[in-house]
């Protein structure tokens, strides 16, 4: 098996605290809601949230990928950390054993936030995986975020 990362960093003027809990802590509900044309449903499977959980990702009619299982590996609402992996899926194809992401969020000086993501692909056996495919993830990414901060920044009042 074989790892491959790679490290990216948002910055948004929504301020730590409302980031954090719309991208981690109700990202369940909130998802389905501003990415309704890629997922539909995000289902608790197993947890409360915490440590432990797995979470069944269903994507919508169209998409690429039918479903995905991500699990939270950790939770510091101190320090505002969130770490999960997606464990199974046809997300991970025959390329990925997991794929994981570490992600902090901290405050910006101009009192927005910014986020730092540490994504980690363990590959099955010796497979070299593409640029294209790592590019992709993380256009996705930064893509569910900027979703995520658009609504936020159009609902002031929400969080």
């Amino acid at each position: 098996m074989g790892v491959v990362s790679y490290d990216f960093e948002i910055t948004t003027p929504v301020p730590l605290a409302k980031m954090f809990k719309a991208v981690v802590l109700d990202s369940d509900n909130l998802i389905p809601k501003v990415l309704p044309q890629a997922i539909k449903s995000v289902e608790v499977l197993k947890g409360n949230g915490g440590p432990g959980t797995i979470k069944l990702i269903t994507f919508n009619e169209g998409s690429q990928y039918k479903t995905m299982k991500h699990k939270v590996e950790a939770l510091d609402k101190e320090n505002f950390t969130y770490n999960y992996s997606i464990i199974k899926g046809d997300v991970l194809g025959t390329t990925f054993e997991k794929i994981s992401y570490e992600a902090k969020i901290t405050a910006s000086p101009e009192g927005g936030s910014v986020c730092k993501n540490t994504s980690k692909y363990f590959t099955i056996g010796e497979v070299d995986t593409t640029e294209e495919k790592i590019k992709a993830g993380k256009e996705k990414a930064s893509a569910m975020f900027k979703a995520i901060e658009a609504y936020l920044l159009a609902n002031p009042d929400a969080y």
